[in-house]
């Protein structure tokens, strides 16, 4: 059962609400110099990962990084995220394009960049996904601390 608020609180209740709000962590779009440094992680990514390089793929990401890709596989460490990754590159074969779309700042050390990851496959086929990237500013450089893979779905019938 609903109570009603009396007329004489209902001022202070939005008031409260408002500061709360304002006070809040607020996701951002990146500032210029944040925003260009993640799309030069995920461009170094995709660079490293065409070339196979391991030494260069391992500076990219944090210890604890962890990929979900759109089969279901967790990979749960960066030596896990790095061989699996590269298995995958050699099990599908194809130039492989990931497009950024979105740069977003949860922290000032903490970002959200959505992409476009598309598989142009070597049997003609192109695979259509998407892929998040959870980044982190360690000290002066940005690091990969996840990657979430997905294959879009049919959305379901309402």
């Amino acid at each position: 059962m609903f109570r009603s608020v009396p007329v004489r609180l209902l001022p202070s209740c939005v008031l409260l609400a408002a500061i709360l709000i304002a006070a809040g962590p607020a996701a951002a779009q990146a500032p210029a110099a944040d925003d260009a440094a993640v799309r030069a992680l995920v461009d170094a990514y995709s660079a490293a990962r065409e070339k196979g390089d391991v030494a260069a793929l391992t500076a990219l990401f944090t210890a604890d990084a962890d990929q979900l890709v759109s089969s279901g596989e967790w990979r749960r460490g960066r030596a896990a995220v790095i061989t699996g990754s590269l298995a995958s590159s050699q099990q599908t074969q194809g130039t492989r394009t990931l497009t950024i779309e979105t740069v977003r700042m949860i922290a000032a050390n903490v970002a959200i960049a959505d992409s476009r990851y598309d598989i142009a496959q070597t049997n003609g086929t192109t695979r259509r996904m998407w892929a998040s990237w959870l980044v982190v500013k360690d000290g002066t450089a940005w690091k990969i601390a996840g990657i979430r893979n997905m294959l879009p779905a049919t959305p379901a019938a309402r």
